[in-house]
């Protein structure tokens, strides 16, 4: 078992950083590998994959997909747009103001909503914005940190949180009250 788990990392790391550059897309080596984890599962007699299938949280997927359609159409409003304008004018007072900037803004939006959808928008702005190199890459790090700490500003940012725990929680028969 140790040498197919061996195999498989070898492979999910071979993909990511040999086939990208070939324009073969993250998600489709992330599917494949996926696959392939399945198959080695499947081998042994520890996992039922049958009961992983059929205990997986299916409703947080659902919810999951919903806020990225959201965020998409959220771009398609232009909301990406005006963030990237704001990242452009942070970008052109250099790098710090561009790490800082991106970072505080993504901290800010994540803590008024879910990180997951808010590092989304803010990389779909880094995508629209005119920066690039350092600060382009100073910016996508700044987001994903910005993104990861706004949700302990408010507890807005990390609501979804709750309910993913009460699912888990209930698709193993146990019940969290609030009452003593």
């Amino acid at each position: 078992m140790l040498i197919a788990a061996s195999i498989f990392a070898l492979t999910l790391l071979l993909g990511l950083f040999a086939l990208e550059p070939l324009g073969i897309p993250i998600s489709a080596v992330a599917a494949a590998c996926a696959l392939i984890l399945l198959v080695i599962a499947g081998q042994g007699r520890i996992i039922s994959i049958r009961k992983v299938i059929k205990l997986a949280p299916w409703q947080i997927v659902v919810v999951s997909l919903a806020m990225y359609l959201v965020v998409y159409g959220l771009r398609n409003a232009g909301l990406t747009h005006t963030f990237a304008a704001l990242l452009d004018s942070f970008a052109a007072h250099g790098l710090w103001a561009a790490t800082l900037g991106a970072g505080v803004t993504a901290a800010l939006l994540s803590s008024i909503m879910n990180n997951m959808p808010s590092v989304l928008i803010g990389a779909l702005s880094i995508q629209g914005s005119e920066a690039g190199g350092l600060i382009r890459q100073a910016m996508i790090y700044a987001d994903i940190i910005g993104g990861d700490l706004g949700p302990k500003i408010t507890p807005i940012g990390s609501i979804l949180t709750l309910p993913i725990l009460l699912v888990t929680l209930a698709a193993r028969a146990l019940r969290l009250s609030l009452h003593a």
